[in-house]
């Protein structure tokens, strides 16, 4: 697995490009409910894993691992993906393990996600889906001047559960 896009890094944080050594930490949080509760994709085993592992290698996607500035912390991840280039748009992602909320990681990481995709990439629309009970996503997002547009209705394909999302986007100038 080998994403093309760069390592980043802050003086608190590292992101780097997920490897496939990363799906330990992968699997810890997309099989943690309180992650998965607003996430919409989870995974109950190692080998059921790697099909997200697989899915962040795809060129339409751009997803580095979070970690403290050493590199000796995984955080999360978070990325860019359902990339279009023809339109310029792209969806942006991001989850946290439990102990790292409220720390100030995403809204840290998402502009550096934010500032690839637009600079480096020429994304000139990147949209950010949340279930409209993830008030904490919400927040963050709306911190980061992306714009609340509209609510829709979706259907989880596993449960059949309707689920109401917020759609927010920020634009390049």
């Amino acid at each position: 697995m080998s994403n093309q896009q760069p390592p980043i890094v802050t003086n608190r944080l590292s992101l780097s490009p997920i490897a496939d050594t990363d799906i330990h930490h992968v699997y810890s949080g997309l099989s943690n409910p309180k992650v998965i509760k607003h996430y919409g994709v989870s995974y109950d085993s190692l080998e059921a894993t790697r099909a997200q592992m697989e899915w962040f290698a795809k060129a339409e996607q751009c997803w580095w691992a979070i970690r403290s500035a050493d590199n000796q912390t995984f955080y999360g991840a978070g990325g860019i993906n359902d990339i279009d280039y023809d339109t310029g748009t792209a969806e942006i992602g991001l989850w946290l393990l439990p102990p790292f909320w409220g720390k100030g990681i995403m809204t840290e990481a998402m502009p550096l996600i934010t500032n690839y995709g637009m600079e480096e990439l020429g994304l000139t629309r990147i949209e950010g889906f949340v279930e409209s009970e993830n008030t904490g996503c919400k927040r963050a997002l709306a911190k980061l001047d992306f714009r609340y547009e509209r609510t829709i209705e979706e259907t989880d394909p596993e449960t059949k559960k309707v689920v109401m999302v917020d759609v927010y986007a920020t634009t390049k100038p």
